[in-house]
């Protein structure tokens, strides 16, 4: 089989799924090509910020959602000892601190708006064995195989790689990655919420461990918990109750939910935290978004806002670009210069973020 698109993007996240809505919309034919048979699968950052919140609005996507999953969350609690010691609020009476959307609900929200046009196709449970190049050198397309075993080719004016911290695409383009560690790992679980819980962030700082947590639009709370980074092995053949007894320290009104709900190290998601900048997002016919490019921690929420600010960045350009006939390598550079400033200054206000941490905590 054989194919042909204006725009080939690999990877269907929030940052591939909306810039594949937005250049559809625009009318150019696009491709979206995802590894994983079904979207949203994997948990990853789920909680819009203001930034990510005006993406979204921009292009009318939270109002495509269905109904109960769009869930604000109305202020900021920092725990210690068991107790509350700080709150935050919006600035605005009708304004929230985050915004929850289950990553499953956004996507299909998305998908579903650009099943609307016909020059949009997605094609889930695809391996890419090789990205095509034609004889200047230029990224032209993919070779690939189907999730039903068919083998087929699709021929594009580019390549857009937005598959995540462990970009395939990266990988076959030969861009070099620098990674840098932030001296831990994070821990997921996930319970059920109590009948009467608000829809709220938490934070505590329990024997010099970080905790924390925030309400699902689902009805459930999801928790992150920072370990030594490379510990969890260790953690694993130690007995599992001080584990849960410092979680019950650091929030004692949810003890009858965790004891119910978290038995065994097997309720824990480990994610490995790195951040990561690659030295160019660009090469002739080819560019990286979202964490492809720069992969960010979890601390601010910047992961999924940045991803969609990327896509929304990118398709106004891209727009631009085809019409234009000037896609070429020297634009396309210059284009990630002017976005790369923006990225980098948030991979350092996340470090800044977490040396700081424990300010969060002093009541003024």
């Amino acid at each position: 089989m054989k194919l042909n698109a204006e725009v080939c993007v690999i990877g269907a996240g929030p940052g591939g799924a909306l810039l594949s809505y937005v250049l559809a919309k625009a009318g150019l034919s696009v491709v979206l090509l995802e590894k994983q048979p079904t979207l949203g699968k994997a948990f990853r950052g789920e909680i819009l910020n203001g930034e990510g919140e005006a993406v979204l609005n921009k292009h009318q996507i939270l109002s495509f959602l269905a109904e109960g999953t769009v869930l604000p969350l109305t202020h900021i609690e920092y725990w210690s000892g068991g107790k509350i010691v700080k709150k935050l609020f919006p600035d605005s009476p009708d304004g929230n601190v985050g915004i929850h959307v289950p990553q499953g609900d956004l996507l299909n929200g998305i998908i579903n708006q650009a099943n609307q046009y016909d020059n949009f196709t997605l094609y889930t449970g695809v391996t890419i064995n090789q990205l095509l190049q034609n004889e200047d050198g230029q990224y032209c397309g993919v070779a690939a195989v189907l999730e039903n075993g068919e083998p087929f080719e699709l021929q594009s004016s580019i390549i857009v790689g937005a598959d995540g911290r462990y970009s395939t695409v990266r990988k076959q383009a030969a861009l070099s990655v620098s990674h840098r560690s932030h001296g831990y790992d994070l821990l997921w679980a996930r319970i059920p919420a109590p009948d009467d819980w608000q829809p709220v962030i938490r934070s505590a700082i329990v024997d010099n461990q970080q905790l924390h947590l925030f309400t699902q639009a689902t009805g459930h709370i999801q928790i992150g918990w920072n370990i030594e980074e490379d510990a969890y092995p260790r953690l694993r053949r130690q007995s599992f109750e001080p584990f849960i007894a410092t979680l019950i320290k650091a929030f004692p009104d949810l003890e009858h939910h965790v004891t119910k709900h978290i038995q065994s190290w097997h309720d824990f998601v480990l994610l490995d935290i790195f951040s990561s900048q690659v030295d160019t997002w660009a090469k002739d016919g080819l560019v990286l978004i979202g964490d492809a490019a720069h992969t960010m921690t979890p601390t601010g929420a910047f992961g999924l806002n940045e991803a969609l600010r990327d896509a929304d960045w990118l398709a106004e350009h891209l727009i631009e670009g085809l019409h234009a006939n000037k896609l070429n390598l020297t634009w396309l550079k210059q284009l990630e210069q002017a976005r790369r400033k923006t990225v980098d200054a948030l991979q350092q206000e996340q470090f800044l973020m977490e040396e700081t941490y424990q300010q969060n905590f002093i009541v003024s």
